[in-house]
């Protein structure tokens, strides 16, 4: 059982405050279990206009990357879109996935934001401290922040700044592809982040635990 730490019906002004309040509370360093055993992908889809969400994580053993375990859920959104506030849309139907999972996972890759948020706290930092897990945002487009151009090479990467200060790592996983935006979600740094996003790569741009999840979860959409 996921322990409920806010409400999640509010609206975008209280939202913000959540955000705010929340935000004090990452731990931004390495806080991981001894040994990571496990590590999870979560991604959400729905169909444009539609208020019905899906949302898929994928287990896999670490650093081997097996599938062990896979869960799903669905839930009726009503949270509009505003950006900066996606955690508020997509988080309850998150939630709801993870918390059908046989055991947590040591740590979770998020198709989005971690701390590379214009408030600092994006949706894998706010279900971060939800879960009190390590999480980590692997985001495929920029929300915030200045970078230099990444070498073409895979492993190439270039520091994310924002307000003087580095929130994550612009990472080239596969030659002539977009690099990812990879940045902080909770209990984790910026530098372990980039090397356990790139861990986890195997010949595709996204890591295998995102890009599975991603795969689930738009199966799971179409056949609804």
């Amino acid at each position: 059982m996921i322990e409920t730490r806010h409400r999640w019906d509010c609206d975008p002004r209280e939202a913000v405050g959540i955000q705010q309040a929340l935000r004090r509370r990452l731990v931004l360093a390495d806080a991981l279990p001894g040994v990571v055993r496990t590590v999870a992908g979560a991604d959400v889809s729905y169909d444009r206009g539609s208020d019905r969400f899906f949302a898929a994580v994928v287990v896999l053993t670490y650093p081997d990357l097996v599938v062990k375990e896979e869960a799903h859920g669905v839930g009726r959104v009503t949270f509009p879109y505003i950006p900066g506030l996606l955690s508020f849309r997509e988080g309850p139907v998150m939630l709801a996935a993870l918390g059908r999972l046989a055991e947590p996972p040591d740590l979770i890759l998020f198709d989005g934001q971690g701390i590379a948020h214009p408030r600092g706290i994006g949706l894998a930092s706010h279900l971060g401290l939800w879960l009190d897990l390590p999480t980590i945002g692997c985001a495929k487009t920029r929300l915030c922040g200045t970078f230099d151009p990444v070498g073409e090479a895979p492993g190439s990467r270039s520091d994310l700044t924002l307000d003087d200060r580095i929130v994550g790592t612009v990472l080239r996983t596969k030659r002539r592809t977009n690099p990812l935006f990879v940045s902080p979600g909770h209990r984790i740094a910026v530098e372990t982040a980039a090397a356990v996003v790139l861990a986890c790569c195997r010949n595709y741009r996204l890591p295998e635990p995102t890009r599975r999840a991603h795969l689930l979860v738009n199966r799971l959409r179409r056949e609804a």
